[in-house]
């Protein structure tokens, strides 16, 4: 399972580690990915995302999941989350006509 964020696309990150006599040496940073849960409120489902703590933080910001995807450029997205945007986007569809 690759170390990406499935919402913003962020991902390792590498660097060196610098000590005190300045050796450098190299080192990986990595996103702090957490494993949720997020309500879809126009699908009245939940979705098992892998996101990063920013991420969550963001769709709490922009008023949940499906205001966050409807901002959100593909490029960024998983497949998954593709797929549950297209969801959205028919569903709002439908509803408008």
């Amino acid at each position: 399972m690759a170390r990406r964020c499935e919402l913003t696309g962020k991902g390792v990150l590498s660097g060196n580690n610098v000590s005190h006599a300045h050796n450098k040496s190299r080192r990986r940073f990595l996103p702090n990915l957490c494993n949720v849960s997020l309500q879809s409120e126009s699908l009245g489902r939940n979705f098992n995302l892998r996101v990063s703590a920013h991420a969550l933080r963001t769709v709490e910001h922009r008023g949940g999941l499906d205001a966050f995807l409807a901002k959100a450029r593909n490029t960024e997205l998983s497949i998954n989350a593709r797929r549950i945007k297209r969801e959205i986007e028919k569903k709002a569809a439908n509803a408008s006509v």
